[in-house]
C-alpha cells in the first residue's frame, strides 16, 4: 500500500512538473507572438512564475488550482483547509503555487484566504509570497487592500523593495485609481526606497492616463537627474509625448534616441518572457538630501503635479554624481573633450561626439546606467533639456540623415531596430492625430533615408496623416505604393480610406474599402456609421442596406449612432418624391418597430438624436398622430434634456404640422384651431423658450389661416423677447400676404427688407414667383426676375420653371424661350466677363451632336455644380429648337424691356 501511495505521489508530481513546463513554454511563445509596439518590461522585476513546490504538498496545491480554474471555490476552500492540516512543518513554498495562480488570474479574495491560513499556522512569509499577494490585490482592483499590505510590510520591517512599489503603481494605473499614488510615493520616501526606471515608467503611464503633459516633463526632469536616458526609457518617453500630442518634444527625444543608436552604446536583448531589456543595470536611486526630495502629488484626481525645491527646477537639469566614482585622469579627459566640443561648429558637433565617444572612458559607463554630468553637458549642445521641454537645434542633427547614420544602423541589433521603428510609428501616428502632415512626411522619409524599413503600422499612420493633410486621393497614392511593394494594408488603413471617401461623398469607393475590412473590432462601427451618414445625405437607402448586412456578417455590435442613422434612412418611404399614403405609413410603422426591437435586443435606449430623427421622419411622412405620440414619449424619456434641445423637438413637430396643414376642428363650433397653434400654446404654458425658428414657423402657420394680423402679433412677441426678423421671417410674412393675394403688399415688404439690409436669398423671390405663376400675374413675375438680377442673386432651376411656365401658359412661347435662355446664362454667372471666358468650352458641349453628350454633361457637373448642368441642358434644348445662343444676356430684348419697366 505504501508503495502504491508513493507511486501515486511521484506520478502526480511528475504531471505537475510537465504541466508547469508546458505552461511556461506556452506563455513564452504567446508573448513572443503578440509583442505590442510599446511593450516593455513593466513591474515584473522578478521572474516570479517558477514553481518550486514540495513533493508532499505539490499535488494538493495543483488540485486547489484546478478547482479554482473550474470555478468551484467551495471545493478549493475545503482543499486549502486540508492543505493546512497536512503537517506542522509547512512553509511559504507549500502555498506558492496557489498564490501564483491568485496573482496571475487575479483572485484577490482567495489570496487573502490563503494568507489567513498561513497566518493562523504562523508560517513565515517570504519575498515571493509577498509579491504574489500584492499582485493579486493590485491587478484585481483592490488598491486599498494592496496599499494596506504594503504599509503592513513596512511597519513590520519586512521586504520593501522598489519592484513591490512598482507592482502597486501598475495596479493603480490599470484600475485608474489615483488616490493612493501619492501615499505610495510618500511611503517610498519614508522607507528610503529609490525610484527605478520602472518606477518612472509607471508614473509616466499615470500621467498619460490623466492627459497631463506637464507631469511628463517633470518626470523627465527627475529621471535625468539620476539616470542617463537609456534607449528603452527614451522610447517610452516618445510614446508618452506622442500620446499627449507634444510633437516637438517627441521629435527631439526621437533624435536623441537615433544618436544613441548611431554611437553603438545602446544594446538590447529579449528576455525569456519576450520583453525587451537593456544591458544597463537599473539601480533605484534614493533621495539622500532634503533639498532633492521630490514627489508627485495626486491630491486632485484630475492633475499630476510635481513638487520640489523651486531653485532646483529653474534652468537646465544637471545630472549629479559623486566625483569619487571617476578617476582624476578620466575627469581631465572629459573636460578636454568638453572644450573640444565647444570649439566645434554647430554643423559638426554631432560628428565630433560620435568620433570621440569610443576613446573616452566615461562614455563606456553610459551603458551601465550610471549618470555622468559631463556627458549631459556635452550632449546639451545638441539636445538641451530644460524644465518644460526638449529644445533641439535642427541643424545639429543634419548628419542623422546621412549615409553614416544608415551605416550605423546596419550594425545595430534587430531589437534596437524594432524599437526605433516603433518610436517612428508612434510619432507618425501622433502627427496624423495632430493633422501635421509635414512632420509625418519628414519622419517617413527619414526612416527610408537611414535604412529603417517601414512596417504596415508605419504606412497606416502615414496614410492617416496624408488623408488629413492632403486629402483622401493622396492617401490612396500611398496605398498604391504599398501594393507595389507587396505590403498588405491594415484593416485600419481600409477603414480610414472608407471614412475619407464617405466624407467626400464618393460612396462607391467608400463602400469598396469598407468591404475589405475583415476584423470585427468594435471601433470599426465608426467607419460604417460614417458611410451610413453619407448614404443618408445622398439618399441611397439601398446602399445602406448592404452596409448593414456587412456589419451583421462581421458581427460588430451596433451603437446608438447607428440606430440614429437608421431612423433617418428608413423612417420614410415616399418622401421626398411623393406624399405619404396608407401603404407607406404601414411600411414605416413596420420599419420603426423592427429598429426599436433590435435596440431592445442589444440593450440600447433612445437618445435625443434618435428621437429627433424619428420624430422628423414621421413628420415628413405625414404620420401626425404617431409623431405627436413619440413627442410625448420623448418628453417622458428625455426629461433631463436641455430646454433648447426640447425646443428643437417642438420646432420639428410645428414644422411638420404646418406642412401637413393639420387642422383640428371642434364639432358644432365655428372656431377652427390649427393643431400647430395648440402645440405652440402648450409649449408656451410649459415655459419652454422659443427661438427665431419657432416664430418663423408660427408666422408661416398664419399663411394657412390667411391672418396677417396674427402674423404681426407674433412679430411683436418676437421683438419683445429680443429676436429680430431675418430672411426666413420676411419669407413667412410674404407668404401670409400672398395667401390673401396681396401682391402689392408682398412687393412692398420685399423693398422694406432690402432697405433694412436683410440678406435676401433666392427662396424669398421664388415664394413670390410661385404665387405669381399660379395666379398668372406675368407683371409680378417680370418685376421679381429683374429685382433678382439687380440684387445679383442667381436664379435656380425653380426660378426658371416658374418664369418659363408663366409665359407658356399665357401662350407667349417665343418670350418663354428667350427668358429661359437669359436666365440659364445668369445661372452660369451674373458676370458677363466670366460668361465670355467660358463660352468656348460650354459652347462645344451645347452644340455637340454626339448622342452621349447629355450624359457627359450630367456626369461632369454632378454634385455641387448641378445647377450648371441644368443651365447647359436648357441652352442645349434651346439650340435644338432652332434658337441662336447669345452669350451676352444683357443684349436680349426681353432683358432690356424688363430693365426699362422697373426703371420707370
Amino acid at each position: 500500500m505504501h508503495q502504491n501511495l508513493f507511486r501515486a505521489v511521484r506520478r502526480s508530481f511528475a504531471n505537475f512538473c510537465d504541466a508547469q513546463i508546458v505552461r511556461k513554454r506556452a506563455w513564452k511563445n504567446g508573448v513572443r507572438r503578440t509583442q505590442p509596439s510599446h511593450a516593455f518590461s513593466g513591474s515584473h522585476d522578478f521572474n516570479i512564475y517558477h514553481l518550486r513546490d514540495n513533493v508532499g504538498t505539490g499535488f494538493v496545491q495543483l488540485q486547489v488550482v484546478n478547482a479554482l480554474w473550474k470555478g468551484d471555490r467551495q471545493l478549493a476552500s475545503k482543499m486549502l483547509l486540508d492543505l493546512g492540516e497536512v503537517n506542522d512543518k509547512l512553509s511559504a513554498k507549500d502555498f506558492a503555487c496557489i498564490l501564483e495562480y491568485c496573482a496571475r488570474t487575479p483572485d484577490p479574495l482567495f489570496a487573502m484566504e490563503t494568507w489567513k491560513i498561513m497566518e493562523d499556522k504562523m508560517i513565515d512569509i517570504n519575498k515571493r509570497s509577498c509579491i504574489f499577494i500584492l499582485q493579486a490585490f493590485s491587478k484585481g482592483g483592490y488598491i486599498k487592500e494592496a496599499f494596506n499590505w504594503l504599509n503592513f510590510l513596512a511597519e513590520n520591517d519586512r521586504m520593501h523593495y522598489a519592484p513591490m512599489f512598482n507592482i502597486f503603481l501598475s495596479g493603480c494605473w490599470s484600475s485608474k485609481s489615483f488616490n493612493h499614488v501619492d501615499r505610495c510615493l510618500e511611503l517610498m520616501e519614508n522607507q528610503l526606497v529609490g525610484k527605478s526606471e520602472i518606477t518612472h515608467w509607471e508614473l509616466l503611464k499615470l500621467a498619460v492616463l490623466q492627459r497631463n503633459l506637464s507631469a511628463v516633463h517633470e518626470i523627465w526632469k527627475e529621471y535625468t537627474r539620476y539616470y542617463s536616458p537609456s534607449v528603452i526609457m527614451l522610447r517610452k518617453f516618445i510614446w508618452c509625448y506622442a500620446k499627449l500630442g507634444d510633437l516637438d518634444s517627441g521629435n527631439a527625444a526621437l533624435k536623441h534616441l537615433l544618436v544613441l543608436a548611431r554611437q553603438g552604446s545602446a544594446s538590447l536583448s529579449i528576455s525569456g518572457t519576450g520583453n525587451y531589456q537593456s544591458s544597463a543595470v537599473d539601480i533605484p536611486i534614493p533621495t539622500k538630501e532634503k533639498s532633492y526630495e521630490k514627489r508627485f502629488s495626486l491630491d486632485n484626481l484630475s492633475s499630476l503635479t510635481f513638487e520640489g525645491n523651486p531653485e532646483k527646477n529653474e534652468g537646465p537639469v544637471e545630472v549629479s554624481m559623486d566625483e569619487s566614482s571617476m578617476g582624476h585622469h578620466s575627469i581631465m579627459k572629459n573636460l578636454e573633450l568638453k572644450k573640444s566640443f565647444e570649439s566645434q561648429s554647430k554643423l559638426n558637433i554631432i560628428d565630433a561626439l560620435l568620433l570621440k565617444i569610443n576613446g573616452n572612458t566615461f562614455f563606456n559607463e553610459l551603458g551601465k546606467g550610471r549618470c555622468i554630468p559631463v556627458a549631459h553637458t556635452i550632449f546639451d549642445g545638441a539636445v538641451r533639456i530644460d524644465s518644460s521641454n526638449f529644445q533641439v537645434k535642427q541643424e545639429d542633427f543634419s548628419e542623422l540623415s546621412s549615409g553614416k547614420m544608415k551605416q550605423g544602423l546596419e550594425m545595430t541589433s534587430c531589437p534596437l531596430k524594432n524599437l526605433l521603428r516603433w518610436s517612428f510609428n508612434d510619432m507618425i501616428h501622433a502627427c496624423a492625430q495632430s493633422n501635421n502632415y509635414q512632420m509625418a512626411e519628414q519622419l517617413f522619409l527619414q526612416m527610408l533615408d537611414i535604412g529603417l524599413k517601414p512596417s504596415e503600422h508605419t504606412y497606416d499612420g502615414f496614410v492617416k496623416a496624408a488623408i488629413e493633410g492632403k486629402g483622401v486621393d493622396y492617401g490612396m497614392k500611398v496605398v498604391k505604393m504599398m501594393q507595389e511593394r507587396n505590403i498588405k494594408p491594415y484593416n485600419n488603413t481600409f477603414a480610414v480610406l472608407s471614412v475619407g471617401y464617405s466624407r467626400t461623398l464618393e460612396l462607391d469607393m467608400a463602400e469598396s474599402f469598407s468591404n475589405k475590412i475583415s476584423d470585427k473590432l468594435p471601433k470599426n462601427i465608426h467607419t460604417f456609421n460614417t458611410l451610413l451618414a453619407a448614404c443618408g445625405f445622398m439618399d441611397e437607402p439601398e446602399r445602406a442596406v448592404r452596409v448593414l448586412a456587412k456589419i451583421k456578417r462581421l458581427k460588430i455590435k451596433l451603437n446608438i449612432r447607428t440606430y440614429e442613422l437608421m431612423f433617418t434612412l428608413f423612417g420614410t418611404v415616399n418622401v421626398p418624391y411623393e406624399r405619404g399614403n396608407i401603404l407607406s405609413h404601414m411600411d414605416v410603422t413596420k420599419r420603426i418597430g423592427a429598429i426599436e426591437m433590435d435596440m431592445m435586443k442589444n440593450g440600447i435606449h433612445h437618445s435625443y438624436a434618435s428621437m429627433k430623427n424619428l420624430i422628423r421622419a414621421l413628420g415628413s411622412e405625414g404620420m401626425i398622430q404617431d409623431m405627436l405620440r413619440y413627442l410625448d414619449i420623448a418628453e417622458n424619456l428625455l426629461w433631463q434634456t436641455d430646454a433648447h434641445q426640447t425646443n428643437d423637438l417642438y420646432n420639428i413637430v410645428l414644422h411638420a404640422l404646418v406642412k401637413a396643414k393639420e387642422v383640428s376642428r371642434l364639432l358644432n363650433s365655428a372656431v377652427n384651431r390649427h393643431k400647430a397653434i395648440e402645440v405652440f400654446r402648450s409649449m408656451r404654458s410649459c415655459g419652454l423658450p422659443a427661438n427665431v425658428a419657432t416664430y418663423n414657423i408660427m408666422i408661416e402657420c398664419c399663411s394657412m389661416l390667411k391672418c396677417f394680423k396674427s402674423a404681426c402679433a407674433i412679430i411683436s412677441l418676437m421683438l419683445r423677447e429680443g429676436f429680430y426678423p431675418q430672411t426666413l421671417t420676411y419669407t413667412a410674412l410674404i407668404k401670409v400676404l400672398l395667401a390673401n393675394e396681396d401682391f402689392e403688399g408682398a412687393l412692398n415688404l420685399l423693398d422694406q427688407s432690402h432697405s433694412e439690409a436683410i440678406q435676401l436669398d433666392v427662396q424669398l423671390f421664388n415664394t413670390i414667383l410661385r404665387e405669381a405663376y399660379i395666379k398668372r400675374r406675368i407683371d409680378v413675375v417680370e418685376l421679381v426676375v429683374e429685382s433678382m438680377h439687380r440684387e445679383k442673386i442667381q436664379p435656380n432651376p425653380t426660378s426658371l420653371w416658374y418664369t418659363f411656365s408663366a409665359y407658356v401658359e399665357s401662350d407667349f412661347h417665343s418670350t418663354a424661350m428667350e427668358a429661359l435662355q437669359v436666365l440659364s446664362m445668369r445661372m452660369i454667372s451674373e458676370d458677363n466677363e466670366i460668361l465670355q471666358g467660358k463660352k468656348s468650352v460650354f459652347e462645344e458641349l451645347i452644340l455637340n451632336e454626339d448622342p452621349d453628350v447629355e450624359s457627359e454633361i450630367i456626369k461632369t457637373f454632378k454634385g455641387s455644380q448641378e445647377f450648371l448642368a441644368t443651365a447647359l441642358m436648357n441652352l442645349r434644348w434651346c439650340a435644338i429648337m432652332g434658337y441662336s445662343i447669345s452669350w451676352s444676356p444683357e443684349e436680349s430684348q426681353w432683358a432690356k424691356r424688363l430693365a426699362n419697366k422697373v426703371s420707370t
